[in-house]
């Protein structure tokens, strides 16, 4: 991987966090989120314990959503974790002169609404999932 693709990387891994929320960048593998200091235990052991039974840690949280269906196990408990998804779609804007650009607009998915899209609709969309929203509250009432 050259320097450029690293640096475009890393402006996707990212933890940010606010009373109600942690916000995680989707370009994380789960491996990743598990040595990520910024990431709560319990979050981390819901993660270990449930998340990685049918996944491999090496996955991306992107690739794991974007394939994601409702009748797995980890949909099940991101469910739980009153989880959403933010994701760009392309969006062809037009100037004053007639041309033609690509312009990405971000929407924010329920879980469930991600899941019921099926694979083909998604890239016929040209959908680029760029955030994972966890509710602390979810995490919370969540038992271990």
């Amino acid at each position: 991987m050259d320097g450029q693709n690293l640096t475009q990387d890393k402006d996707f891994k990212y933890v940010m966090q606010d009373m109600g929320a942690v916000y995680l960048g989707a370009r994380y593998s789960y491996a990743e989120l598990l040595e990520e200091e910024m990431i709560a235990f319990k979050l981390k052991t819901i993660i270990s314990r449930y998340i990685l039974k049918d996944v491999d840690s090496s996955t991306t949280l992107e690739s794991h959503f974007y394939y994601m269906t409702a009748d797995s196990f980890a949909y099940q408990t991101f469910l739980e974790l009153k989880v959403k998804v933010k994701v760009s779609l392309p969006e062809e804007k037009k100037s004053l002169t007639g041309k033609v650009r690509i312009c990405y607009k971000d929407k924010v998915y329920a879980l469930k609404d991600l899941a019921e899209l099926n694979l083909a609709r998604k890239k016929q969309m040209g959908m680029i999932i760029r955030e994972i929203i966890v509710s602390k509250l979810g995490v919370m009432s969540f038992s271990i």
